[in-house]
């Protein structure tokens, strides 16, 4: 059986796999690489959405509220992560506490393709932004 292995992280600059429009370096990148926080919820949904793209599965658990996080976190390697839709937000700015993200992620496997359609919902503490849960 032929081994899979997840994307390669994209270059600075690259297009950003959030579908943001603008460059990894400009987006998505400075977060993952811990040199800078989110600072709306709606980034960190886009961060995430990356994270899962690209198989970066420190920077999720990192991302992940500790109330919520589950203890073990493993992606399928043959899941491969094709768009993300922002459908809406509540709340969730550099000055809320919380906030609520709407979004639709595309995505195909060996098996199938489909669409991930959640809301999420995000809490803010120490001036960073955590992921919670959400309802799919």
């Amino acid at each position: 059986m032929p081994s899979h292995t997840p994307p390669l992280r994209p270059t600075a600059d690259e297009r950003c796999p959030c579908r943001s429009g603008n460059t990894f370096g400009d987006c998505c990148g400075p977060l993952l690489a811990r040199i800078a926080v989110a600072p709306t919820a709606v980034q960190l949904m886009r961060s995430r959405y990356t994270a899962f793209a690209v198989g970066d599965v420190d920077y999720l658990r990192a991302t992940w509220h500790p109330d919520t996080r589950p203890r073990d976190l493993d992606l399928d390697d043959e899941t491969r992560w094709i768009t993300l839709e922002i459908v809406a937000t509540e709340r969730g700015g550099p000055f809320d506490r919380d906030g609520e993200v709407e979004f639709r992620a595309s995505y195909r496997s060996p098996d199938e393709r489909g669409v991930l359609h959640e809301r999420s919902r995000f809490i803010r503490e120490g001036g960073s932004w955590f992921y919670v849960d959400g309802d799919a």
